[in-house]
Parts: C-alpha cells; sequence; structure tokens
C-alpha cells in the first residue's frame, strides 16, 4: 500500500496538501489524515482524488499515536511522503500570552516541536528510496521575533532538525524538505491573533501558491522551500544583517493595537 502521512489536515496548510498532493502522486492507495475536527477531515475527502484514512485525535496526547501504530503495523505500508503541518502560535508577549494561559506557550513548544519530531520517528522505518518528510516551519524560522517569541523559536527548531536528517537519509535516496513560508491567508491567524504588522500584511501570500511550490520544490530534492521573493530576501537579510538590529526594526513594524 502506497500513502502519504499529513498531519493537522483538517485546516490551513494541511488541509491543501491534501487537495493537491494526489495530482503530485499519481498512484496512491490512501492518504492518511491526522487532526482533532474529524467532521473537517470527512468534508475533505470530496476534495481529495485519493481516499482518505481518519485518524482523529490530538497530537499532544497518546491515544492517536497507538491508533497510529497499530495502523502502520497491520498495513506495512510505503510512505511516499510524510507531511507535518500540524502546529499553532500565539501573538503576544510571552508574558502576556502567560497570564491568559500558562500552558499555551509549553503546548505550542510541544505540538510545533515535540509531536513533529514524534511523527518522524514513528514513519521513518516505512520509508523507502524516493519517499519525502516535509516539515512546516516558517519564516520565523529565520530570525528571532518579538510578539512570536516561542513560535518563532519553535520554528526555528523545524529547519534544523530536518536539514541534518536529510543528510543522514540522503544515502536511502530520501528527500526531506523545510518549507518556510511568510504570513498565509488561512485559519492560523484566527487562533494566534492578529498581529497588526504592515509589512507582514503587506507579503501575505495564498496556501495553494505555498503547497505547490513546497511540492515541486520537495520534487526537486530542494532542502527548503521558500515561497516569494521577499521571504527570499528575508532569509537572506537574516544572515547579513545582526539580529539586534533586525529585532528593532520588526518592533517598529509592529502597530500599536489589539493583538
Amino acid at each position: 500500500m502506497r500513502i502519504v502521512v499529513v498531519t493537522g489536515a483538517s485546516s490551513g496548510m494541511g488541509r491543501e496538501f491534501v487537495k493537491q498532493i494526489g495530482h503530485f502522486y499519481r498512484t496512491l492507495d490512501e492518504i492518511w489524515v491526522i487532526a482533532r475536527r474529524a467532521e473537517r477531515l470527512k468534508e475533505l475527502q470530496k476534495d481529495s482524488v485519493v481516499p482518505l484514512r481518519i485518524f482523529e485525535g490530538d497530537l499532544l496526547k497518546p491515544p492517536v499515536y497507538i491508533l497510529l501504530k497499530q495502523a502502520l503495523q497491520e498495513e506495512n505500508p510505503d510512505i511516499r511522503m510524510l507531511v507535518n503541518a500540524a502546529g499553532f502560535g500565539k501573538t503576544g508577549t510571552v508574558e502576556e500570552i502567560l497570564n491568559k494561559d500558562k500552558n499555551t506557550q509549553l503546548e505550542m513548544i510541544d505540538l510545533n516541536c515535540m509531536a513533529l519530531s514524534r511523527m518522524t520517528f514513528f514513519c521513518l522505518p516505512y520509508l523507502s528510496k524516493g519517499s519525502r518528510i516535509l516539515n512546516l516551519a516558517s519564516a520565523a524560522a529565520f530570525c528571532p521575533q518579538p510578539l512570536f517569541a516561542v513560535y518563532a523559536a519553535t520554528k526555528s527548531y523545524v529547519p534544523s532538525f530536518p536539514r541534518a536528517l536529510r543528510e543522514e537519509l540522503r544515502p536511502k535516496g530520501i528527500v526531506v524538505t523545510a518549507v518556510c513560508p511568510g504570513p498565509v491567508d488561512t485559519e492560523f491567524f484566527d487562533v494566534s491573533g492578529r498581529m497588526e504588522n504592515i509589512w507582514k500584511q503587506m507579503v501575505m501570500a495564498k496556501a495553494p501558491d505555498v503547497v505547490r511550490k513546497a511540492l515541486l520544490d520537495t520534487r526537486s530534492g530542494k532542502s527548503m522551500s521558500v515561497y516569494g521573493f521577499a521571504m527570499k530576501g528575508a532569509r537572506i537579510a537574516s544572515k547579513l544583517i545582526p539580529h539586534d538590529l533586525i529585532l528593532k526594526l520588526e518592533t517598529k513594524g509592529n502597530v500599536k493595537g489589539d493583538r
């Protein structure tokens, strides 16, 4: 059985990956989709040209991993692609977020880093030559971000881990790609809160475009997929300009108001 596994498939980038992957792989038997909202996953079936197998569950809790492990052992599938798209962020200072909910930032670390790693470890034995791993990072990984401190820190882990893993898996012919978009117009901001940053509003991208580029980039064997000239420029700038200066510019770009 040839399959793709997608986390965070009920919305945003994960949902868009499911919609496009069937056109990227023509011989898939199933796409295994993982998210908390089963009803959203069932609705997604009509937009997928490949049958979906639904794993309802929270990646912060053990039950969904138990279900996945059992299915992997029973089916022994050939995983052609793993897409780690589950994740979330919260806008505000570390102290502000802590005062609202002391667990939110710890859960952010667990989902954005721990769950991504755990899913990779679970699926790794079922990958083979030509398989691909796509990890959803962010342009926030390029530099620390005031008012997005923990989120940006978690996303800096996401490209670091796959770049090292990529070298380890190179002899097996397995491609690992970190996807680092800037702001994308998805439900992400309904959870994180709207950061009134003028520059980020100007470079907001569409999810279908970002996902299409990510699939083309991993097909080309690239280690990182960065959508748009603005984000490519931001990546270069983060390497050339001292981070202390970038942090000052970011702070000035954040308009005070409702976050």
